[in-house]
């Protein structure tokens, strides 16, 4: 269908201008398969009465973990040592360099974390504040003939911020392939 071409089409594109032409081709498959099962696990949650598995911090490390442990074997594999100067600044100055490969080995290793944080808690927090929302229009409309109308406001809300949600799991997963993609790059050019 159209939408599915729309989005092989998305991921290409995110894939070959992240990482290049040439080495884009052969990591796109795991950036699709990883992109639409992301999108696919965000789309669910957005079901009423489902669960989002997106927003269970296990699956997101997990996925991320991944995602950072390949680009880093990737990287030793093509470069063997001379990977470990991707934590080495240029032009930096010899007094600062121990101080700055140990701030630039942290945020290597931070990328496991902020990359699954940053998927889980955007897909939790959308999907508790719905929740609350719901529950207080519920409440509003069960109170009474008045309150019922007055509650027509709050779900108009809902309905608008459920629309909201539908475009933040497309742009979550949209992030998360990106940056998989970032990692790679950074594995396969070292900078």
């Amino acid at each position: 269908s159209i939408s599915q071409e729309s989005l092989y089409a998305t991921v290409h594109s995110i894939v070959v201008g992240q990482i290049n032409a040439k080495s884009g081709q052969i990591y796109f498959p795991f950036m699709y398969v990883l992109f639409m099962f992301i999108l696919v696990n965000n789309l669910i949650g957005m079901v009423p009465y489902s669960f989002a598995s997106t927003s269970h911090f296990i699956l997101t490390f997990s996925l991320s973990f991944t995602v950072v442990l390949g680009a880093t074997i990737l990287g030793l594999s093509k470069h063997g040592l001379k990977f470990f100067s991707l934590f080495v600044p240029a032009g930096c100055p010899l007094a600062l360099l121990p101080l700055l490969v140990l701030i630039e080995f942290i945020s290597y290793l931070a990328r496991n974390v902020s990359l699954g944080l940053r998927l889980a808690a955007n897909i939790l927090s959308g999907h508790m504040l719905l929740n609350i929302l719901s529950g207080f229009t519920y409440n509003i409309m069960t109170s009474g003939l008045i309150f019922f109308f007055l509650g027509l406001f709050p779900l108009a809300f809902i309905i608008a911020f459920s629309g909201l949600e539908l475009g933040i799991a497309f742009i979550q997963a949209q992030v998360f392939v990106v940056l998989s993609c970032s990692y790679i790059k950074d594995g396969l050019d070292l900078h």
